[in-house]
């Protein structure tokens, strides 16, 4: 298969207008206002324009029926809404972007107003399957008989939301339109010929959403806007004429839906009233009367990420496709609350709207820290955190800890006990590094942010309930916790059987200063033990290659019980200089038996350094630079080589090779809140496979958090 070596043009665009505000950000057009006094919340009143766009962050379908042929009633069809394959197996790229402007109006806090704007789109759907119901049962289902294209959007919009400090939260709802181009093709089974119809139509609906925007300077904003477009039932009209003594003419309604998540980039001429920035460098201190009994925070991140050609020369169904952009947006709020001096519960809901490269699959060090297994063409609202935490203090100085996300304002005892209940990830508390375990603010691989052969219990998005303990020295803390597991491999439900099923995991953390460097480093050991629902290799490669199963997948369901998977890592972080940070890890577990939860990995080496930028007057900007290398297990080679489908990875048969993976970054510091990254990512034998890659990855990441 021939594939091109040059990003796709809409990808670069999206990356590009990201890119923007990098160049923009110290713009000045005209005088500033001056900031109320003794205001906490930026004065978003007057005008504004702006440019918005998405790099597959627009997920739709068309809903056609009631359907005729010939005047015989056919079962109502969907098209494709570009999460999927199509039928050249690559995946569907969508992008959507414009212009936009508004006015609004403020009274105190409490922000109003109305904004238009103006879209190109290229959003192509095709319709996957029903065709039986078009007279066509022998034809290949892949096939392609219907294909509708929407090219612009228009809206105008009411907006009502809420302003504090330099943010604006806010809901918006009002009309839209759009065109369609619908075309069919209607193959002739008897002679070989085909008819082609094609239609277009206007249509007017309503649209419904929410965004966050945050003034970066007194005349810039960036901000990320979702939208819920829904377009009414057309006209009956006529779309062509099956052929044969079956078929007839054709008619039909078509409605569509559309969920967008957009980001934007505002310029307000007459400029901004922004609050002066807090003071950071003020302490918590219980005793003058901040009792830090609540904590709100949130965050979101966007990452658009996008992929060139590469060699390809065969497709399974969890291979990585050239070709091809996805975006990914998560909006999380942290609550806390403290309920005694030393008992405090947290609660996290939060949003994720998208899928990563190839429907997160293809690459075992995937190369989204966001993407989700989870993922969805909608917002999709989970209860990912739920806890209750309880301090048993135990003596020694006493710590002064600030408000921070999922951590109310308090003070502990260096010497204490920590105990959890309720709901968590367990990287929340295991396998830290402060150069490497967040996504979204530093590296994206998985196998650079985590112990990627350290199969930790977790639901698809990477949550489970528990309990956790630690006993924390200034020296050295000691933790440990019992969670579930999933019900079976890859799945979203834990398994309520905690008794027989579940997961133990523990970890010790040595705490130094280097000698004749005079920094501190961290040195972690763990250890995992997890009972799950799985099967063995070994025993699913030989029943296929004794003929007992015709697939070695259908092997692996029919023999999956509980088993025991065990392994465990070494997290090793260590500063250099006050600017310059050292990271490495290595994992390994006993490969015996497929992996339940995270990743299709059995032994994974990975480091690299992590510099802030003072020495380019950049303190807050970081640069990061990282490698990993990833392996299997031979008996998990060897049922991969058989056409084994694991967690994210199966090209359908394997000429192995080790995965390799190197990364880098810039992680632009824009305002205390705002972050914007550039990403690239080389991969080496993605999914192990020398035939497939080497693949090239580059992304930006908007993040934003208070």
């Amino acid at each position: 298969m021939r594939t091109r070596s040059v990003i796709p043009a809409r990808t670069a665009a999206f990356l590009l207008f990201i890119g923007l505000t990098a160049s923009v950000r110290a713009a000045d057009f005209a005088a500033p206002r001056p900031a109320a006094q003794g205001a906490a919340y930026a004065d978003w009143s007057g005008s504004y324009l702006g440019l918005e766009g998405s790099a597959s962050g627009s997920y739709g379908a068309y809903a056609f029926g009631p359907t005729t042929i010939g005047g015989r009633p056919v079962a109502a069809f969907r098209s494709g809404d570009s999460t999927g394959r199509s039928d050249q197996g690559r995946n569907a790229t969508t992008a959507v972007g414009g212009l936009f402007g508004g006015w609004t109006w403020q009274t105190g806090p409490w922000v109003y107003g109305v904004e238009a704007n103006l879209d190109a789109a290229n959003l192509n759907r095709p319709v996957a399957s029903t065709l039986a119901g078009f007279g066509y049962a022998d034809v290949d289902p892949a096939f392609t008989i219907v294909r509708a294209r929407t090219d612009l959007y228009g809206s105008l919009r009411a907006r009502m939301g809420y302003s504090f400090d330099r943010y604006l939260i806010y809901g918006a709802f009002g009309l839209t339109g759009a065109n369609a181009r619908f075309q069919a093709t209607y193959p002739d089974l008897d002679t070989g010929g085909q008819n082609t119809a094609r239609r277009e139509l206007g249509y007017v609906g309503f649209t419904l959403g929410a965004g966050v925007q945050y003034a970066i300077t007194d005349h810039l904003a960036l901000g990320i806007d979702y939208r819920y477009v829904g377009l009414g039932g057309s006209r009956r009209f006529a779309l062509g004429v099956v052929p044969g003594d079956t078929g007839g003419p054709v008619t039909t309604r078509a409605s569509f839906t559309s969920n967008q998540v957009l980001a934007r980039l505002m310029w307000f001429p007459d400029g901004l009233r922004v609050p002066p920035d807090p003071d950071e460098t003020a302490p918590h201190d219980p005793d003058n009367g901040d009792t830090g009994r609540f904590s709100l925070h949130g965050q979101t991140t966007l990452i658009a990420q996008g992929t060139p050609g590469f060699r390809s020369p065969y497709v399974g169904a969890q291979s990585l496709i050239p070709n091809q952009a996805r975006q990914t947006t998560t909006a999380t709020i942290f609550l806390g609350f403290r309920l005694t001096d030393t008992t405090e519960v947290y609660y996290n809901p939060e949003f994720s709207q998208g899928f990563g490269l190839s429907r997160t699959l293809g690459v075992a060090g995937f190369v989204n820290g966001e993407a989700q297994k989870a993922g969805a063409p909608f917002p999709k609202l989970r209860s990912n955190r739920y806890y209750v935490k309880q301090t048993i203090n135990l003596g020694g100085e006493t710590v002064d800890v600030p408000d921070g996300p999922n951590q109310v304002a308090t003070r502990y005892d260096s010497e204490r006990i920590t105990l959890i209940a309720g709901k968590f990830a367990l990287g929340d508390f295991f396998d830290g590094n402060v150069y490497a375990h967040d996504p979204r603010v530093d590296f994206f691989n998985w196998s650079l942010w985590g112990s990627s052969a350290w199969d930790f219990p977790a639901n698809l998005p990477g949550f489970t309930q528990g309990v956790y303990a630690e006993y924390n020295r200034p020296e050295f803390a000691i933790r440990a916790a019992y969670t579930q597991v999933p019900k079976e491999p890859s799945s979203d439900v834990l398994d309520p059987r905690v008794f027989r099923r579940a997961g133990l995991n523990a970890e010790f953390e040595q705490r130094y200063v280097l000698p004749g460097l005079d920094q501190p480093g961290k040195l972690r050991f763990g250890l995992f033990s997890n009972v799950g629902v799985s099967a063995n290799n070994r025993e699913v490669v030989t029943l296929t290659q004794f003929g007992a199963f015709d697939d070695i997948n259908d092997a692996a369901a029919a023999t999956r019980r509980p088993r025991r998977k065990t392994g465990g890592y070494v997290n090793l972080e260590q500063a250099l200089t006050p600017e310059l940070g050292l990271f490495a890890r290595a994992s390994l577990n006993d490969g015996r038996t497929e992996n339940i939860s995270f990743t299709d990995i059995d032994q994974s080496f990975s480091g690299g350094l992590s510099l802030k930028g003072k020495a380019w007057d950049r303190p807050d900007d970081t640069v990061g630079i990282g490698a990993a290398m990833n392996g299997l297990s031979p008996s998990h080679r060897a049922a991969f080589a058989a056409g084994f489908y694991g967690l994210l990875i199966g090209d359908g048969r394997l000429n192995y090779g080790t995965e390799r993976a190197l990364e880098t970054y810039y992680a632009l510091n824009l305002t205390k809140f705002v972050t914007l990254t550039f990403d690239y990512q080389f991969i080496d034998n993605p999914g192990y496979n020398r035939d497939r890659g080497p693949a090239h990855f580059f992304a930006s990441r908007l993040h934003a958090d208070f």
